[in-house]
């Protein structure tokens, strides 16, 4: 490096570094200061504030308690699936269909064309599939021999056509 490089490198940064905290356990607020300013840009580029969470969530009768469901967002056209679980004993039934159907369709009335998501090869991947979900492309992950999956689909409206964004 050259004097001028260390001195044009050093006029990038002056004095020290901004502090810098590295954590496994963000607090809410935390997450909430970082979310808000990148919608904050967003909307600020786009002229689009359409960022809203989308859940559909199942609770058990007798406790109320959530015990499985899905978690979301919708955002610029894009219904990002995040989470989505149910206990062994209410698969098979039908019930992630429904699951997945409402939230496509509230997707759909907020707008979106397009869902993505990502799951493990040994999650869901075939589920999806059935669901007309389709493969984006594979991510090796641990275990050796398991992969990320990322996969998308389009939303269209019942006749067909795709849904205009609002």
């Amino acid at each position: 490096m050259t004097a001028s490089d260390t001195a044009v490198a050093a006029s990038r940064h002056p004095g020290p570094r901004r502090h810098l905290v590295l954590t496994d356990a963000p607090g809410p607020a935390d997450v909430a200061a970082i979310s808000d300013a990148l919608d904050r840009f967003n909307i600020e580029h786009t002229g689009i504030a359409d960022r809203r969470p989308l859940a559909v969530l199942v609770r058990d009768p007798a406790t109320r308690q959530v015990v499985g469901g899905l978690t979301g967002r919708t955002s610029l056209g894009l219904f990002f699936l995040d989470l989505f679980y149910l206990p062994p004993r209410l698969r098979g039934g039908g019930l992630g269909t429904e699951i997945l159907q409402q939230a496509e369709d509230e997707a759909r009335a907020r707008g979106c064309r397009t869902a993505v998501l990502y799951t493990i090869t040994f999650q869901a991947p075939g589920f999806y599939q059935k669901q007309g979900w389709k493969r984006l492309g594979e991510v090796p992950c641990d275990p050796p021999g398991t992969s990320r999956v990322f996969m998308t689909k389009e939303l269209t409206a019942p006749s067909g056509e795709p849904v205009r964004s609002r």
